[in-house]
């Protein structure tokens, strides 16, 4: 079993909605979550899918524990020969006739269909929440890796644009250093070829930043016409030893669904099996009429009501003799079914198994490389400062600047791009573990 034991410190994200100084609402990743779920079209079928399954477990447990009541009633004439009911013999009197019955039924045996449909139909209750977990859960990790691209392509901006004015004001100084006689031509040509290498690259991150800010609208269901901002602040994450392969092939949403369905399907496989047995049921009713002759006198209807009245109860036993083998065929199907939904259910433990190692593998990767990579950007910052100094001195070339000026975005820019995959890693990581992405 491969554990693991994390404890540092992330910059990540507030889990509170705040309003910033313009009065606009900052959204977190959180609050991004929320609103992404509550909006989803997805997670709407799902609960519409919840709604069939509750429906179906109540008509499973009203077949399993009450009978079947019918009341009926007719009316008509007759122009034609008939049966007098009185004497039983034939005239052709036009009459009028009446009936009203109330009947009754209860299944005493039916080869535990009506048990086994109750269970299957409380398993697929089981299923459909599962299944809207599981979108729910798909739904925050799209959100979260979306909410993390925008950071990063903000964060990139706002370095491109302190870039720009760095550049700017280098550029300005070597224009008067030229002026004086300090500096040749070719280092001014220099350092504008590096202001509008910068300008162009903050151009690019700012369009960045706009397509990802437009794919978390489009995973939000945000109003495309209004704004959205984010917020980031510092927060500390740790983790404790867990042993998160077992806990997520218990407990994983897509290997529970198939467990389930393994079990609906053996159901289904032992209905079909006793359906070679004979069905047993009880059966009692009561009907009375009325009838009248054309040109001659009957009793009233009350009276017929009454005495016309009469009561059954009726024990049915059905054997099924020959139906064109149709009930072997059916359990044949079954069998199929189970073998179908028990390979289906040993590849999802399988693939939740692989996804949780190499989850885990992926996340301890990217912490040392994001580590590394901090440690990285620190040195490199510190020489970007020294090398502005020396420029600013006259100490070395613009070209000498704008290498180390390269080397000092790209330390930035993958120790960003570290930071946020790790937090993804991590949290899918936590995830497997028990704690939902919304709840991080």
């Amino acid at each position: 079993m491969k554990t693991f034991f994390i404890s540092c410190v992330v910059t990540a994200l507030a889990l509170a909605v705040t309003v910033s100084a313009s009065g606009k609402t900052t959204m977190t990743l959180h609050d991004c979550m929320e609103y992404a779920i509550s909006n989803s079209t997805k997670i709407r079928i799902r609960e519409a899918e919840i709604g069939d399954a509750r429906i179906a477990r109540r008509d499973a447990i009203l077949a399993a524990v009450t009978p079947t009541i019918t009341a009926s009633t007719y009316a008509y004439y007759n122009f034609g020969r008939s049966i007098d009911p009185q004497t039983n013999t034939y005239f052709k009197t036009t009459s009028f006739h009446n009936n009203y019955s109330i009947s009754a039924g209860f299944d005493l045996f039916d080869g535990f269909e009506a048990v086994n449909n109750f269970k299957i139909s409380k398993t697929s209750l089981l299923i459909a929440q599962s299944q809207e977990k599981q979108a729910e859960a798909d739904i925050c990790l799209a959100v979260m890796e979306a909410y993390y691209n925008v950071l990063y392509y903000k964060r990139l901006a706002d370095i491109y644009e302190e870039q720009v004015a760095t550049a700017e004001l280098a550029l300005t100084k070597a224009c008067k250093q030229e002026e004086i006689g300090q500096k040749g031509h070719a280092d001014v040509v220099q350092m504008e070829a590096e202001l509008a290498e910068r300008k162009y690259d903050h151009i690019n991150a700012v369009n960045m930043y706009n397509d990802q800010l437009m794919t978390l609208k489009d995973l939000m269901f945000w109003p495309v016409e209004e704004e959205l901002e984010i917020e980031i602040e510092s927060v500390i994450l740790s983790d404790s030893e867990e042993s998160v392969v077992q806990f997520a092939i218990d407990n994983n949403p897509s290997v529970k669904i198939a467990g389930w369905q393994l079990d609906n399907a053996k159901r289904e496989l032992n209905t079909a099996k006793w359906q070679f047995l004979p069905k047993i049921g009880l059966y009692a009713g009561w009907n009375t009429s009325y009838y009248s002759y054309q040109g001659s006198a009957t009793a009233s209807f009350g009276q017929q009501f009454k005495n016309n009245g009469g009561e059954y109860v009726q024990l049915g036993v059905s054997i099924p003799l020959w139906d064109r083998l149709q009930r072997h065929s059916k359990v044949s199907r079954k069998k199929n079914a189970v073998a179908q939904a028990q390979a289906q259910y040993d590849q999802s433990r399988r693939d939740v198994e692989s996804e949780v190692r190499r989850a885990v593998q992926d996340m301890e990767g990217s912490e040392a490389s994001w580590l590394q990579a901090s440690r990285k950007a620190e040195i490199q910052e510190e020489a970007y400062n020294l090398n502005l100094k020396k420029l600013e001195q006259g100490l070395i070339s613009p070209l000498e600047f704008q290498t180390a000026n390269a080397n000092y975005l790209k330390a930035k820019s993958d120790e960003m791009n570290s930071m946020f995959k790790y937090a993804i890693k991590r949290a899918i990581v936590r995830y497997y573990n028990g704690v939902e992405y919304i709840n991080q």
